[in-house]
C-alpha cells in the first residue's frame, strides 16, 4: 500500500452515459446529501466584463476564450483580503506560447519542490510511528498528526501563485477531461494537473484536522496485533509457535491463507475467521488486542491470564486488569466517524464535487462511481463464482466455508508450508539492511537489466515497518522513496517478504515515474489502482525472485484462476466500503454503535447477495475486516479495481514476450493521465472486467479438459 501517495492523495480531495447496477439492493448506493456551500465573495459582473476587453485589446481577438476563462477561474476563488483583482490580472496574464511555455516550467520546478520538501518533511515527522526503531513515545503521535504542508494551498492563494496558475492555465472538468483528453499534448496534461491541485480552496485547519485523524487511525491499526500463541482452541490447544504476532487484517489473512497448506490449516482458519468477526462486530475482549500476557479461546470468547511459562521472553506488562474482558468499546467504529467527520469539513468548499465520495471518483480515480460500482458488481456477480468454488471444493474435499474466501491452494506456493518458507526468508533477510542489499539481484529476477536494477536499487530506501507495511514514494528528484515491510526478531518471515515484494512494485512505479516522466506535474499513475496493479505484478512473482518456482504453462490455468478469486473477493469488499460511506453522509449524526450496526448490516448483506450462494454459509461478516477501512478513506476499491488492471498487464506481457522491465518502465513513465488512456498506451484496450472472465472461463475449460 503507499502510504505518502494516498495521504496526500486524500488531503488534495479536500483541497479539491451512467452505468445502472440491475437489481442493486437500495442500502447500496442512498442518495448522497448535498451540505451547504460557502458564500464565495462574488466579483462584480460589471467590472469583470470591463476588465475581460481591457484584456482583448491589449492581447487580440484570439485570445478572447483563454482569457474568459481565465478571469472566471481566478473570480471564483478570490476573496476581499487577497487585494485588487483587477491589478493582479494585468500584471500576470500571459499571451503567447513561449510565455506560457516559460510559466509552466517555472511552477512545474516549484511545485516538484515544495512538494517534494514536504513529503520530507513529513516522512521524518512519522519516521517513529511508521518504522520499528524502537518504543513509541507519547510526542510521536503529536509529531505524526502535525502536517507541515496543511498552510500550503492557503499560502499559495494568499502569495497568489495558485491564481497565476488558474488566470493562464485551464481548469478542467472530468467530463471536459474524458471529452477531449485524448487530444491533449503532454504539455496540456501538465497544465491540467497544475490547476487541478487549485480547483478548491480548503482552509488549513480543516487539513489539519484531517491530518490529525489519519494519524491517529494509523497508529490504532498499527498496534491492532494478535498474538497467536495465546489464542486456545475449544479443548485448550495452543496451535501457533510463541513468538507469532499477527496484525489485523493483513497478517490474519495470510495467516490464513497460508494453513491451507498446513495438517491443522482447517482448524486455524476457523479461528482467524471467528477473530475478524469479533473484531467486526466489536465482540473481541479489549484485553487481548496487542496483549501477549493474556490467553484467549475466541469460541467462548473467555479470557484469562496466560501462565507464567507461556509468556514470550522480553514481554512487556499488559498495564490491564482483566476485570470482566469487556469488549472493546466500538473503537473501530468510533476511529471511521471521526475520518468522517474530518473529511466532512472539507465539503463546503468544493461545491462541485461536495462529498467526499464524489470527490474520491471524480478527482481520485478519474473514473465515474457508476462505472466502478459496475466493474465490481459483474465480478461479484459473474456465474463463474460457482465454477470455480466448485472446482475448490473437490481439491479440498469439504464443503466450502466462509473463510475459503481466501482460498489460496492455486498459488504456487500451496506446495511449500508457511513454516519452510520462513526458514528461507529469514536466513536470506535477517535486517532491512540485507533486503537493501539484494535489490539488485532480485529486480534483476524481475526481468530488469542489470544497469536498470542497480539505477532502482540505488533510488529505494528500505525501513523496518511497525505496521504491515506500506510504500513512501519521493515527489522530488534527488529524494528516494521508501520500502516499508515488518521484519522480525527473527528476520523477515515469508508474509514480511511477500509484501516487501508488493511494496517494491509501488517503490519502481514510483521512481520511474518520478524520474523518467517527461513532466514532473504528471508525476505517478491516473489512480491508486494503477500502482496497486503494477504491485501486483511484482508480488505474484514473489517465490520466482526466491529461486522456488518457474512460471510454466501448465500452472497458467491456475494462476488465472487464482486472480479471478481474489479480484471476486475484494470486489466485495470494495462494495461494502463504498456503501458505508454513503451510509454515514446519509447519517451524519450517527453514534459508533449506529455505524457498527450498520456496517455489520451492510457486510452480510452484500455477502449474502454474492458470497453466501457460492460459499454456503448466510450472513459472514468478514466483508467488513479490511483495516484500509479505519485507516484511509475510500480506498479499498482500488484494489479490485487494481486486479483488473494487474491482470490485464499481465495478459499484455504474456503477449508481449521478453523480460518484464522495459515494458514496466514504458508503462510507468506515461505518467499520470486518464485511466483508460494510460490503459490503452499500455496495453491496448481500456480498463475491463471481460479479459479477466474470459480468461477464467478459459481456465476452466482447459481444467476440465484435463
Amino acid at each position: 500500500m503507499p502510504r505518502t501517495l494516498h495521504v496526500l492523495w486524500a488531503l488534495a480531495l479536500c483541497a479539491c452515459h451512467p452505468a445502472r447496477l440491475p437489481a442493486a439492493p437500495t442500502a447500496l448506493r442512498p442518495p448522497a446529501v448535498q451540505p451547504a456551500t460557502v458564500q464565495e465573495a462574488g466579483q462584480p459582473a460589471a467590472m469583470l466584463s470591463a476588465l475581460q476587453e481591457e484584456l482583448v485589446q491589449r492581447y487580440g481577438e484570439a485570445q478572447r476564450a483563454r482569457i474568459a476563462r481565465g478571469l472566471k477561474q481566478v473570480a471564483s476563488l478570490w476573496r476581499p483580503a487577497d487585494g485588487d483583482l483587477a491589478a493582479f490580472v494585468r500584471e500576470h496574464f500571459v499571451a503567447t506560447e513561449e510565455d506560457r511555455s516559460a510559466l509552466l516550467q517555472r511552477l512545474e520546478g516549484a511545485m516538484e519542490q515544495i512538494d517534494g520538501h514536504m513529503t520530507e518533511i513529513a516522512r521524518e515527522l512519522r519516521r517513529p510511528m511508521d518504522t520499528d526503531v524502537g518504543r513509541l513515545l507519547p510526542v510521536d503521535s503529536l509529531l505524526a498528526a502535525f502536517d507541515p504542508s496543511a498552510h500550503l494551498t492557503e499560502d499559495l492563494f494568499r502569495g497568489k501563485i495558485a491564481f497565476v496558475a488558474l488566470l493562464n492555465f485551464p481548469l478542467t472538468t472530468l467530463a471536459e477531461r474524458l471529452q477531449q483528453g485524448r487530444s491533449y499534448s503532454r504539455q496540456q496534461w501538465a497544465e491540467v494537473r497544475l490547476t487541478g491541485r487549485f480547483a478548491r480552496r480548503v482552509p488549513a485547519e480543516v487539513q489539519q484536522r484531517i491530518a490529525e485523524v489519519m494519524a491517529a487511525n494509523g497508529l490504532y491499526i498499527a498496534e491492532y496485533n494478535i498474538w497467536m500463541h495465546h489464542l486456545l482452541t475449544e479443548q485448550g490447544e495452543r496451535l501457533w509457535p510463541k513468538g507469532v504476532r499477527l496484525i489485523s487484517h493483513w497478517n490474519l489473512r495470510d495467516d490464513l491463507k497460508a494453513a491451507y497448506a498446513e495438517p491443522n490449516g482447517l482448524r486455524k482458519q476457523r479461528i482467524i475467521a471467528r477473530i475478524m468477526d469479533r473484531i467486526v462486530t466489536q465482540t473481541i475482549p479489549q484485553v487481548v488486542i496487542n496483549n501477549p500476557r493474556v490467553d484467549w479461546e475466541p469460541f467462548s470468547n473467555a479470557v484469562r491470564p496466560a501462565p507464567p511459562a507461556e509468556i514470550e521472553e522480553g514481554a512487556p506488562p499488559s498495564g490491564v486488569d482483566l476485570g470482566q474482558a469487556q469488549r472493546e468499546p466500538d473503537t473501530r467504529y468510533a476511529r471511521l466517524l471521526a475520518n468522517f467527520h474530518a473529511q466532512r469539513a472539507a465539503d463546503p468548499y468544493s461545491p462541485s464535487m461536495p462529498t467526499l465520495i464524489a470527490r474520491s471518483f471524480e478527482l481520485g480515480r478519474e473514473m465515474p462511481e457508476e462505472r466502478v460500482v459496475e466493474l465490481l458488481s459483474q465480478v461479484c456477480a459473474s456465474p463463474l463464482a460457482k465454477q470455480v468454488a466448485a472446482l475448490i471444493q473437490k481439491r479440498l474435499g469439504r464443503p466450502l466455508e466462509p473463510h475459503d474466501l481466501w482460498y489460496g491452494g492455486f498459488q504456487v506456493r500451496g506446495r511449500w508450508s508457511e513454516q519452510e518458507l520462513d526458514a528461507i526468508t529469514r536466513k536470506r533477510y535477517p535486517s532491512a539492511a540485507a533486503f537493501q542489499k539484494d535489490l539488485p539481484r532480485i529486480l534483476m529476477r524481475l526481468g530488469f537489466s542489470r544497469e536498470r536494477a542497480r539505477f532502482l536499487a540505488e533510488r529505494i530506501v528500505v525501513d523496518p515497518a511497525r505496521g504491515a507495511g506500506h510504500a513512501m514514494e519521493a515527489r522530488r528528484r534527488g529524494d528516494f522513496p521508501r520500502l516499508r515491510t515488518r521484519i522480525g526478531r527473527q528476520g523477515m518471515d515469508y508474509k514480511g517478504y511477500n509484501i516487501a515484494l508488493h511494496e517494491l512494485g509501488h517503490n519502481v512505479e514510483q521512481v520511474f515515474s518520478l524520474y523518467g516522466v517527461d513532466h514532473t506535474l504528471l508525476q505517478g499513475v491516473p489512480n491508486t489502482a494503477f500502482t496497486e496493479a503494477i504491485a501486483f505484478v511484482f508480488q505474484g512473482r514473489d517465490l520466482e525472485v526466491l529461486g522456488l518456482a518457474r512460471p510454466e504453462a501448465a500452472a497458467e490455468p491456475m494462476r488465472v484462476l487464482n486472480d479471478f478469486w481474489m479480484t471476486w473477493e475484494i470486489a466485495g469488499v470494495g462494495l461494502v466500503d463504498i456503501a458505508v460511506w454513503h451510509w454515514m453522509y446519509d447519517h451524519p449524526d450517527a453514534t459508533p454503535e449506529a455505524l457498527r450496526q450498520e456496517v455489520v448490516r451492510i457486510a452480510r448483506q452484500v455477502w449474502n447477495r454474492y458470497y453466501a450462494p457460492v460459499l454456503g454459509t448466510p450472513d459472514a461478516t468478514l466483508l467488513a475486516i479490511y483495516s484500509h477501512m479505519i485507516q484511509e478513506t475510500l480506498y479499498l476499491p482500488d484494489y479490485p479495481l487494481g486486479h483488473l488492471i494487474a491482470f490485464q498487464i499481465e495478459e499484455h506481457l504474456r503477449k508481449k514476450g521478453g523480460p518484464l522491465g522495459p515494458e514496466i518502465e514504458r508503462m510507468t513513465t506515461l505518467g499520470a493521465v486518464l485511466p483508460d488512456l494510460w490503459m490503452e498506451h499500455a496495453t491496448g484496450a481500456p480498463v475491463s472486467a471481460a479479459p479477466l472472465l474470459r480468461a477464467t472461463e478459459a481456465a476452466l475449460a482447459a481444467l476440465a479438459d484435463k
